[in-house]
């Protein structure tokens, strides 16, 4: 009898050890879980066997470990509070994450203007970032982030590094500026713990972060290993930030996504909003399906080294096509955001408005106070008559910010050489644009170039979106 026990305990002791039960990095103490929704927590443990997922706020799940030891179950989570919960996990050992928050959850992706931290970058500081940093305490069970490293790989990966960090003077430096400002407008209005999981890699092409089956539609890519091996620059590779860093973290519970790319891909323009709307589409299908907010950023003002090429102000075009793409989607103006210092600052400093503005989109669109305005004045309509352009914007929501010292607009005729404009606004708040160097207007530009900053907005202070009424094409 002693024998068997003996040999029962060991078995035992075995069972327990080959039970232990791994979990991402994501899923840990101090992570944000999405509020009233039916959230995803998964993890490892052993073969075919069973796991028990309990909370402290009563939702209770189990699951059966697949033949690759792999689990997943569904809790169904509650209004978001800033009471800290308990999630426990049971699968021959026990497993206790605390201080779980339930509230809203969002993926920051994009390039370096959304990794650009509170900390800022080498000569490029992040505005009110010191006030951020001292009082980041205040937010401590507020606002919370995940920094997913930077990871590249050919193949889907099932795990990325990443845990989630309370927000206090030693960790804000490193959160994405414009996610934080993003979750600081949420956090102030809606009243519930915001948790952003910030995954981007500054100079990486949209391409990147897409999959396979994607980017076989592309004649322009080759995704071979031996034609990845040979692009040096890991920000210009595709598909391979998307299987390392995206494809770990889709079976987090999101509310949507933010996104601030495209300076990347300026010399490829013509192509941008197409595949940028492909890259959503894959990104919803993969979180889930339907259409889950998409809210990005127009790329500011820079000079790209060459004013005179003007490729940054056709992507922002696409960004805007795109827009019109893309269904539950709405993008920022940047273009009065820069001083003008910053033409040679791909970084600007003004993070904040950035991260407010997108912050808008999601409370009018997504949370449903249609009295926050969100949308930009954008151009609806042109006529030519007596020298002068007359110009019809529409989403004014009241008119304009000024009705003096317009800048930013440009007229030419037929040679198509632009001019600086003046801009005087009719009793049917149109804009009548004209110029002495052009006695005939053919077409109308609004800082549609690498860098040029205008003033123009409507009366919520959300500027006009760049425009251009012809169709010549950029200049070499």
């Amino acid at each position: 009898m002693k024998r068997f026990v003996l040999l029962l305990m060991g078995l035992v002791a075995v069972w327990n050890v080959a039970a232990k039960v791994e979990l991402p990095e994501q899923v840990g103490s101090n992570m944000v879980l999405q509020q009233n929704a039916s959230v995803r927590l998964w993890g490892w443990a052993d073969p075919r066997a069973a796991v028990r997922v309990s909370t402290t706020w009563g939702a209770e799940a189990t699951a059966k470990c697949d033949r690759d030891g792999r689990w997943e179950v569904r809790l169904q989570t509650p209004a978001g509070s800033y009471a800290p919960q308990q999630v426990t996990i049971e699968s021959g050992e026990r497993v206790v994450l605390d201080n779980v928050l339930i509230g809203e959850v969002w993926l920051a992706g994009g390039q370096s203007n959304m990794e650009m931290s509170l900390n800022g970058f080498n000569n490029c500081p992040t505005i009110d970032a010191n006030e951020v940093i001292a009082r980041a305490a205040t937010r401590r069970d507020r606002i919370r982030y995940v920094k997913i490293p930077r990871t590249i790989s050919y193949t889907p990966q099932e795990r990325v590094s990443g845990r989630w960090n309370c927000l206090t003077p030693e960790t804000a430096p490193g959160f994405s500026a414009v996610g934080y400002f993003y979750a600081e407008m949420l956090n102030d209005v809606l009243d519930v713990p915001v948790g952003i999981i910030d995954c981007n890699w500054g100079g990486s092409i949209l391409e990147a972060w897409c999959d396979r089956a994607t980017l076989e539609a592309y004649p322009d890519m080759d995704l071979t290993e031996e034609g990845i091996e040979r692009i040096k620059s890991y920000t210009q590779r595709p598909m391979e930030m998307y299987n390392a860093m995206i494809h770990p973290l889709t079976p987090y519970t999101l509310r949507g996504f933010i996104w601030y790319q495209g300076e990347s891909n300026i010399d490829r323009y013509p192509v941008y909003a197409e595949r940028m709307a492909r890259m959503v589409e894959l990104w919803r299908n993969v979180w889930g399906g339907g259409e889950m907010p998409f809210y990005f950023v127009e790329i500011a003002p820079y000079s790209y080294g060459n004013n005179d090429a003007d490729k940054a102000a056709y992507l922002r075009e696409q960004q805007c096509m795109a827009q019109e793409m893309i269904p539950s989607s709405g993008m920022v103006s940047t273009n009065d955001l820069v001083y003008p210092y910053e033409d040679v600052n791909i970084h600007p400093a003004n993070k904040r408005d950035v991260g407010y503005r997108l912050a808008y989109w999601a409370l009018n669109r997504t949370y449903g106070m249609e009295n926050i305005v969100c949308e930009s004045p954008r151009f609806k309509s042109v006529e030519f008559a007596d020298g002068k352009a007359i110009v019809t914007l529409s989403s004014l929501h009241g008119g304009y910010n000024r009705l003096r010292g317009i800048e930013g607009f440009e007229v030419c005729g037929a040679d198509g050489v632009f001019h600086p404009a003046e801009v005087s606004v009719d009793g049917k708040l149109r804009l009548i644009v004209s110029s002495a160097e052009v006695p005939a207007p053919t077409a109308v530009r609004y800082c549609f170039r690498n860098f040029k900053v205008g003033n123009l907005a409507n009366t919520r202070g959300l500027p006009v979106i760049p425009f251009r009424t012809d169709d010549f094409p950029p200049r070499n």
